[in-house]
């Protein structure tokens, strides 16, 4: 299968496509990478260089690939961080361009915006973009706590606010849901799915990331997008998501102690790939009634 992915790329590190196109080749899948941004390292280091690369040039790749004429194998559009509101309607215009010539395609939209605890990491116009525009597009939609709460306007405490605000998000357009991390405490955090019809949890222990590590919520929304895709099937999807990524970030975390080679914590997903299609945990799936 072949997965185009527009989002940002470092040079050092993981975050956008550097921490979504690796898993998606590993579990199996063809990836196009358009790059959205092209910086020395994520923005969580408070310093970094070079520039936003702009909807021209997305729109211009995504042409080049209309021409070739494979858009027809095209099974998935992702995208992620991007830049500014003009790289939006870029990417609007390669999903309406890659459906026309492959209409089973789906698209997933990463509605990165900011976290909880750091807050809004992105230009002002990005939410009404994502609000808008994007997120009736999509197919599959993957906030985390903070970008659901932005989307929905909602705040989420508990199950039953979590459940309300996930149908919101349906009845705007996308037939799936995956929240990536949501209602975290000391001990735990859950990562929700939800297909309309019902809603599914898998909860796995909480590591100490700090705010997280950089590109965790790419790479969760790459592998759930990589499963559902060949699975069509959210439950086993989210299994089989929380399973690798809890298993990468396990690893990411114990490397991080042993080598001591920084102030923040970068994902080993080089190092720890053989946990995307092998995950030493294994989590199930409990249905929310």
């Amino acid at each position: 299968m072949a997965v185009l992915s527009i989002q940002s790329h470092v040079v050092y590190g993981y975050a956008g496509n550097t921490a979504a196109v690796f898993p998606l080749q590993r579990l199996g899948n063809e990836v196009w990478a358009v790059n959205t941004v092209e910086f020395s390292n994520h923005t969580g280091y408070g310093t970094w260089r070079g520039k936003v690369l702009g909807s021209n040039l997305v729109s211009d790749l995504v042409s080049g690939l209309e021409e070739r004429d494979v858009l027809k194998n095209c099974s998935a559009v992702l995208s992620g961080y991007l830049g500014d509101a003009e790289v939006g309607k870029a990417v609007i215009d390669a999903v309406k361009k890659t459906k026309k010539h492959s209409p089973a395609a789906l698209y997933a939209c990463d509605p990165v915006m900011g976290d909880t605890g750091r807050g809004f990491y992105v230009k002002p116009d990005i939410p009404k973009m994502f609000k808008e525009e994007l997120l009736p597009l999509a197919d599959i939609i993957c906030p985390n706590h903070f970008e659901l709460e932005v989307l929905t306007g909602n705040s989420v405490k508990n199950i039953e606010e979590l459940k309300k605000s996930i149908n919101l998000l349906h009845e705007k357009g996308p037939s799936v849901v995956l929240v990536t991390s949501v209602l975290k405490n000391e001990k735990s955090i859950c990562m929700i799915a939800s297909d309309k019809n019902r809603f599914f949890k898998v909860e796995t222990p909480f590591l100490p990331l700090g705010n997280d590590a950089a590109g965790t919520g790419d790479m969760t929304t790459a592998v759930f997008l990589s499963h559902f895709l060949k699975t069509k099937n959210i439950a086993l999807a989210l299994e089989l998501c929380a399973s690798g990524v809890f298993s990468v970030l396990e690893s990411s975390y114990k490397l991080f102690l042993e080598q001591k080679n920084g102030e923040l914590i970068e994902l080993k997903i080089i190092e720890a790939q053989e946990q995307f299609v092998s995950p030493s945990h294994q989590f199930k799936a409990e249905e929310i009634l």
